[in-house]
């Protein structure tokens, strides 16, 4: 497999042109694989990171080339990546050999489900894409301070932009083995923490979930110390399950909340912290599916049915995951169907505002189906693997190739706005 990619970076050199080397090939297990990047700067403005940066535009490219291969095999366009999907020890191009991934059992699950079963409707046309997000860990730092009440606050210094407070009080409360209730998610800066890397990357859950896990254990140990002092037996001889600390050699059992209560006598209040530099971020893959319908007249496209199939590893608050698979899918959409710049001949931008850059509404679109899979990732207590990222990867292919089955005719430029769309049509 072969690639050229020129980004633009505005002003400055900077595009995200090497997370679309990293991604473009990815999702298939290729032992010869080349792609030559651009950076390229020129006169309009510095461009900056979006969602999986670099990764979308590069995997539309592989993903339509992809299906046009399997388009002339006469292959479905499922089977054939499961026939070449990347696995366990796929060597990737930017080093690293995959773990344990997911993709094909996103595959597989996008085979069985409801919608790739279903017939495609007369005007319609249906496009599947993959997609890949390598995520990453790094720092984190995080604290946990219960009260004389047992109830507690995690600390945490990653501010929440898709959910993540509540999954850290449900990943403290199952370590703990309390109600997630009792505890309360705040997020603190540097005058309360110490340093945490930026929100992004798809780490949050993953790397400062495993901080909370951290400081969490750090409390339960400290638990079973405080109640061995009341009983006058060592800690290994302290069980401690559902929230309760039970002394193995003799009679007693005490709840976290008293041993919180009398916590000024056994040596002062619980707390517990933990600084990590988390590694091992499992990579996330992710299988759209799109039925799209297009107005030969007048080239306006509607989407008629969408699914977004993605590995989260273990989906702590399912609801969000959901959430973040509709959330990239729905940008993803915007991208293929209407976002773009437009500049004049003198350089200037001609749609600054959202006047004029149309992005999707929820009155424009299906419900996004989802179908979270769960492949666990080894490196972390839980499994989890980021899926804030990999999402918005798909739907630049699945919905190109549907809108070109629909019409008959390729569509190898994005967005498919209704002018370039009856071009095709009037070219055809």
């Amino acid at each position: 497999m072969e690639g050229w990619i020129a980004y633009e970076a505005g002003a400055f050199k900077g595009s995200p042109m090497m997370p679309g080397l990293m991604t473009m090939f990815t999702p298939y297990d290729c032992p010869n694989v080349k792609v030559e990047g651009f950076d390229v700067v020129l006169n309009k403005s510095k461009v900056a990171a979006y969602r999986a940066p670099g990764a979308p535009q590069a995997e539309f490219a592989a993903e339509m080339v992809v299906n046009e291969i399997a388009e002339e095999l006469g292959i479905d366009p499922i089977e054939i990546r499961l026939k070449n999907a990347a696995k366990e020890g796929t060597q990737t191009i930017y080093g690293p050999k995959l773990p344990r991934v997911g993709l094909i059992e996103c595959l597989e699950a996008a085979k069985e489900s409801e919608h790739y079963k279903s017939s495609v409707k007369e005007g319609q046309g249906r496009g599947l894409a993959a997609g890949f997000w390598f995520n990453v860990g790094g720092q984190s730092s995080v604290s946990v301070n219960l009260n004389t009440d047992g109830t507690g606050t995690i600390l945490e210094g990653s501010p929440d932009i898709g959910g993540s407070r509540a999954s850290m009080q449900m990943m403290a409360a199952e370590v703990l083995q309390i109600s997630p209730s009792l505890l309360k998610p705040v997020v603190a800066n540097t005058d309360s923490l110490p340093y945490s890397m930026t929100t992004g990357g798809s780490r949050t859950t993953f790397a400062t979930g495993m901080a909370v896990i951290e400081a969490a254990e750090s409390i339960v140990s400290q638990v079973k110390e405080r109640a061995a002092a009341i009983w006058n037996v060592t800690a290994a001889q302290v069980d401690y399950s559902d929230g309760i600390a039970t002394n193995m050699s003799g009679e007693g059992r005490m709840s976290l909340a008293e041993v919180c209560e009398i916590a000024e006598k056994t040596g002062g209040q619980i707390s517990a912290s933990a600084n990590i530099n988390a590694k091992g971020a499992g990579p996330s893959f992710a299988v759209h599916i799109c039925d799209a319908e297009v107005d030969k007249e007048t080239g306006k496209i509607d989407i008629r049915k969408y699914t977004a199939i993605q590995d989260a590893g273990k989906a702590i608050h399912p609801s969000y995951v959901e959430g973040q698979l509709q959330g990239g899918a729905v940008q993803g959409i915007g991208w293929a169907l209407n976002e773009e710049y437009v500049y004049n001949s003198q350089g200037v931008m001609e749609n600054p505002g959202f006047l004029d850059y149309r992005i999707p509404l929820a009155s424009d679109l299906p419900m996004i189906d989802t179908i979270v899979v769960e492949v666990p990732n080894k490196a972390h207590p839980y499994g989890v693997r980021g899926v804030g990222e990999a999402g918005i990867i798909p739907p630049l292919g699945a919905v190109g190739w549907a809108v070109g089955q629909a019409i008959g005719k390729k569509v190898e430029e994005l967005p498919c706005s209704p002018p370039r769309i009856l071009s095709l049509i009037m070219d055809s």
